[in-house]
């Protein structure tokens, strides 16, 4: 059985946001990013990847066996810690359908100078509380095009 989706299974969304253990370089989180999209093209699994601090946020999208399966091996990597799912459910179509695994990092960029700016995006909050509150994929997905 191949871990790539067929049309006609469902798709499937989960979105979390954890904490790092070590301190991610910019090397590390290259890296973290070509091993996830090469996962994701293997089974067909699309998302969006957000680093701010010493915090992640993800959402993945595919077939639910891809992307829990995929979610097991997340858990388990011991680069991050305290894994909250903040949502699990079923979707009709992808957010991210061009995005193998989406990437933005959150530090340094000036979210002041973003189209439609908002404070929530400058809360005093720790980061992973600001990634934990940017938990709907649709504000994500115009955040990201918007770094672009």
């Amino acid at each position: 059985m191949s871990d790539t989706q067929s049309e006609s299974t469902p798709l499937f969304h989960l979105a979390y946001v954890s904490s790092e253990k070590q301190t991610f370089s910019q090397a590390d989180l290259i890296e973290l990013l070509q091993e996830a999209r090469t996962i994701n093209a293997k089974r067909d699994i699309t998302g969006l990847l957000l680093y701010k601090q010493d915090a992640f946020f993800q959402i993945l999208e595919g077939s639910e066996e891809a992307v829990m399966k995929t979610f097991r091996s997340i858990e388990a990597d011991d680069r991050h810690h305290q894994v909250e799912v903040l949502m699990r459910e079923p979707c009709s179509a992808r957010e991210y359908s061009d995005w193998r695994m989406g990437f933005a990092n959150l530090d340094g960029v000036d979210l002041s100078l973003l189209q439609g700016y908002s404070d929530f995006l400058s809360s005093p909050e720790s980061p992973r509380a600001f990634l934990t509150e940017l938990s709907r994929s649709e504000r994500l997905a115009m955040l990201f095009r918007q770094l672009q």
